[in-house]
């Protein structure tokens, strides 16, 4: 692998501002997609893929052409888009070669530290090289290191035609971070038997489930009306959204749950006197426990706006994303491989869990098995996060030996 080609695809990638915006109303939900997108075209193009092609919604494919006939198409996938929740403007990475192992104080802002007390993995990256934003915007890691990774792979194929490998499908999504990245994907123009997502944390982890997903909108309906006339006509809908979220139980909340654990999560609040809307995340591993979750907020509504007269809550639930092990069995092989991959080249896989979604989950659900893989992420969506090159690096390495044992798999 070319490691200073990598990273500095890397440092170009989270440049360009590609913040999804759920209230955008359009896919991509920003143009820094469509610029960052434009890019990919132009590097694919130059580097020698075939069938480069962007749709109209700003969805990236090409292919590196197989040459073992008859062998299966294996897809990569990774999204464009980065989380709304830190900003993603402006961002100006910080590479640390050699890296002590110590905790870093980030040059933009002196009070965002990444301490090891907070970041497990900090410690053991000490030698590697690693890259940080400067404490005052996120890094853009998720997933733009899936991003660099899956460029670095088809490069390195193009060049190493002595690998042997089937068609190998590139796949680059839009507003995966608000739930929307595969909603414009055709499953049948991607026509391979597996995709694999890099969009998981740290190093050789194989994550074969996820949480299942759906989004709660609370609407409170008040009454407004002056205040200096207000006692006994007003009805606040914020004092009523308050008791509502007052009345949701903290067991079920993302700061004390973990592992297997679901939650119902608010995460919006606005609104005003007259109206005000809360959205709730629902989370679990068991589908059919977000019916119940749907359920208990309904009863919430039904109780809290007895006890305010003159008010209204209306509760609707949106559909987001499935766990993906309710579909993946139907390709064993696809985490097998994965397993098999990390393998031939010496090290541990680790089955594991996601506590939230990846463009894989709807993938699999659509029919496409799809498994997410390491890809040197850590600290997700926050000013504090950081990306190890010695990690990404090692993605494309299980990349390679992807496609190698999936060109002798038949279909």
């Amino acid at each position: 692998m070319d490691q200073e080609r990598l990273l500095e695809r890397f440092l170009q990638y989270v440049k360009i501002d590609t913040t999804a915006v759920e209230e955008a109303g359009r896919y991509p939900s920003s143009d820094g997609q469509l610029e960052l997108g434009k890019l990919l075209v132009a590097q694919l193009t130059e580097m020698g893929a075939a069938n480069v092609q962007v749709n109209q919604h700003g969805i990236v494919m090409a292919t590196v052409p197989g040459n073992v006939e008859g062998a299966p198409t294996v897809a990569f996938n990774a999204h464009l888009d980065t989380s709304p929740e830190t900003s993603g403007s402006n961002v100006q990475p910080q590479v640390i070669r050699d890296f002590d192992g110590k905790n870093i104080v980030l040059s933009g802002d002196s009070t965002k530290v990444i301490t090891a007390a907070t970041c497990p993995e900090l410690p053991l990256a000490r030698g590697r090289t690693i890259i940080t934003s400067d404490g005052t915007t996120l890094l853009g890691g998720d997933d733009k290191a899936g991003v660099a990774i899956m460029m670095e792979l088809a490069d390195h194929l193009l060049e190493n035609s002595d690998i042997q490998h089937g068609p190998v499908r590139l796949l680059f999504t839009c507003d995966e971070e608000i739930g929307r990245g595969v909603d414009h994907v055709d499953i049948g123009a991607v026509d391979a038997t597996v995709c694999y997502t890099f969009d998981g944390g740290g190093q050789n982890m194989i994550d074969q489930e996820t949480f299942s997903a759906d989004l709660a909108v609370v609407t409170v309906d008040g009454v407004n009306i002056h205040p200096s006339i207000g006692k006994g006509r007003m009805v606040n809908a914020i004092r009523v959204a308050s008791d509502f979220i007052d009345a949701m139980p903290t067991d079920l909340s993302p700061e004390c749950t973990d592992g297997r654990d679901g939650f119902m999560h608010p995460y919006v609040l606005e609104g005003g006197v007259a109206q005000s809307s809360i959205k709730i995340l629902l989370r679990d591993f068991e589908t059919a426990r977000l019916t119940a979750y749907a359920d208990l907020l309904k009863q919430l509504a039904n109780e809290v706006a007895a006890k305010h007269a003159g008010s209204s809550i209306t509760v609707q639930v949106t559909k987001q994303y499935r766990n993906m092990a309710e579909s993946l069995s139907s390709e064993p092989r696809a985490v097998a491989f994965a397993v098999a991959a990390h393998e031939a080249l010496g090290r541990s896989p680790e089955l594991s869990i996601i506590r939230g979604g990846t463009d894989g989950s709807q993938l699999t659900e659509k029919g496409l098995p799809t498994p997410n893989l390491s890809s040197g992420q850590h600290n997700i969506h926050s000013p504090l996060e950081w990306a190890c090159l010695d990690e990404m690096v090692a993605a494309c390495e299980v990349g390679v030996e992807l496609v190698r044992r999936w060109a002798t798999a038949g279909s």
